[in-house]
């Protein structure tokens, strides 16, 4: 589910700089604990996930099964 909160204005990807990994939104789970990621501030909005590879983000196991291109 997109967000519009914290740094969130409603894109598709939200990289955790926390964990440096990288969720697809329109694909989330349970365990991604997205929430959790902006409650804590560690949120990176982006629109096209390689802007998030190129930023040395790894995709999330749970929401990006494998490499992807923005869809």
């Amino acid at each position: 589910m997109r967000r519009f909160d914290g740094k969130m204005n409603g894109e598709k990807f939200l990289a955790d700089k926390n964990s440096m990994v990288v969720h697809d939104l329109d694909n989330e789970k349970n365990q991604c604990g997205i929430d959790e990621i902006i409650n804590e501030g560690f949120e990176k909005p982006y629109t096209n996930i390689t802007y998030a590879h190129w930023d040395g983000f790894s995709n999330c196991r749970h929401c990006i099964k494998k490499m992807q291109n923005d869809r």
